[in-house]
């Protein structure tokens, strides 16, 4: 290995040690937040409002949550090229790891992303194809976020036209656009880009993986090839986010809150938008609480209760999300078995 390849591992290394400690950084002060609001609006307060909620009514919310998943897989399964019979529970399975890890595990959204496409490559996805259809099932989702928030944005200047929040939400949904184009842009043009990239987070676990870049940017040319999948992709992803919708109703009324269907839309959008913007923050540790606190003020909902719907949501994330992260990484472990026993074996027959 040459000097500059030493310095530029060495590089990587320490960019990593850095988004590591940013990552640590950035809960830390998210936790520090959550617990500053639930003390300040009352401990005893906040946990009358979370005990409530009755084992069916919880058992309900965690189902719903289940039934989100398969949606969303089944978005991302739509805009994968090819369709084997078996795939589309493969594409929900890698779903579900890749929420569980965002909502779980104390990394960003970015690392969910890696570990969703790496479970779909345990049953039989190619590597360049988890990958690319991440990227695009990324941006598909992204867009139909900007149509949720949109709606939530249009309740709010129905209900409280005054809101000081209306003006930021109009530039960010402006921005976001943009951006997202930009996203699109990047994904079927830059490929120096992706070759960066797909080394970094394939190398781990692919030798070969500066190989499969061009692979890799032939799988996204043929996904965005199908304009109708990414329409029909995009078309399930809003159906997911309102359905997440529907989820914050459901827990509302699980609390006893006394708050009207769309007024609890226009909650969990215009959250999914503060989480968009602090997606570097690990399981969106105080976004989320300070987000329903400010949020539910708005509507009329007091501050404990939204902080309650909060950790309803925490606790439903941790039920739903753990068994998931546990079964994957024994499908992990039995892989590495399997690959263990197959070397052995070669290594006896030489």
């Amino acid at each position: 290995m040459t000097v500059s390849n030493l310095a530029r591992s060495a590089g990587r290394g320490q960019k990593r040690r850095i988004m590591k400690r940013l990552s640590y950084l950035l809960a830390g002060l998210g936790l520090l937040l959550a617990s500053l609001l639930v003390s300040y609006f009352g401990f005893d307060n906040v946990v009358s409002a979370v005990s409530r909620v009755g084992w069916s009514q919880f058992a309900v919310i965690c189902l719903w949550q289940i039934i989100i998943f398969v949606i969303l897989g089944i978005a991302w399964d739509v805009i994968t090229p090819g369709r084997p019979l078996r795939r589309a529970w493969v594409m929900v399975w890698g779903r579900m790891v890749r929420d569980a890890s965002a909502n779980c595990l104390p990394f960003s959204q970015v690392g969910a992303f890696v570990f969703g496409a790496r479970a779909v490559t345990l049953h039989g996805v190619t590597w360049p194809t988890a990958a690319a259809s991440t990227a695009v099932d990324v941006a598909a989702e992204f867009l139909a976020q900007i149509a949720f928030v949109m709606i939530g944005l249009g309740v709010l200047l129905v209900r409280a036209p005054s809101s000081h929040l209306a003006v930021p939400l109009e530039v960010g949904i402006g921005l976001a656009v943009l951006a997202c184009f930009g996203f699109v842009w990047a994904q079927k043009g830059a490929v120096p880009v992706f070759a960066r990239l797909g080394r970094r987070i394939a190398g781990r676990w692919f030798g070969d993986a500066e190989d499969r870049v061009a692979i890799f940017q032939a799988e996204l040319g043929l996904i965005y090839g199908h304009t109708g999948k990414l329409a029909l992709g995009f078309f399930m992803h809003l159906i997911g986010w309102l359905c997440t919708g529907v989820a914050g109703w459901i827990t509302y009324q699980a609390l006893g809150v006394p708050i009207d269907f769309d007024d609890a839309m226009a909650i969990e959008a215009l959250l999914a938008a503060a989480a968009a913007v602090t997606f570097l923050v690990p399981v969106n540790a105080g976004v989320q609480e300070a987000g329903y606190a400010g949020l539910g003020a708005i509507f009329g909902v007091p501050a404990e209760l939204s902080l309650g719907v909060s950790l309803v949501r925490r606790a439903r994330d941790l039920v739903v999300g753990v068994p998931i992260l546990l079964v994957w990484q024994f499908v992990e472990v039995r892989r590495l078995r399997a690959l263990k026993q197959v070397a052995a074996a070669a290594a006896a027959r030489r």
